[in-house]
């Protein structure tokens, strides 16, 4: 398997990593570790920005890609294969068919910033 194909599994991997939280069967430390990972995966903000030149894409190419690979080996191989299958018409032409799942993230980020404003008002 080259570069390309394990960056394509990866991918296809954040739904079904998303779909595992629910299983009774994934330990809590992997459940803990896959929101976190999920979270990052829809975050707009990125540990270190962007615009930041090289260093600014690291994170988004080596972080990202190993929060996953490491959730990927705290659930189990027969849960996780499960939910792999599942999630394989999740997400079509690279965009997710269920957009609601980002929710969660944007009000998270809507409560930091109004705590921020409540702080500086």
């Amino acid at each position: 398997m080259n570069l390309k194909d394990k960056a394509r599994q990866l991918k296809a991997d954040i739904p079904a990593v998303f779909l595992a939280l629910k299983a009774p069967e994934t330990p809590w430390y992997a459940k803990v570790l896959a929101t976190v990972t999920v979270c990052y995966a829809l975050s707009p903000v990125d540990l270190i920005p962007d615009f930041i030149p090289v260093l600014g894409y690291l994170d988004d190419v080596i972080l990202l890609p190993a929060l996953i690979a490491l959730t990927v080996r705290c659930i189990p191989r027969e849960t996780f294969a499960a939910y792999r299958e599942q999630a394989q018409g999740m997400w079509a032409d690279g965009k997710p068919k269920r957009w609601y799942y980002a929710l969660p993230v944007v009000v998270f980020w809507l409560v930091i910033l109004w705590l921020i404003l409540r702080a500086v008002l």
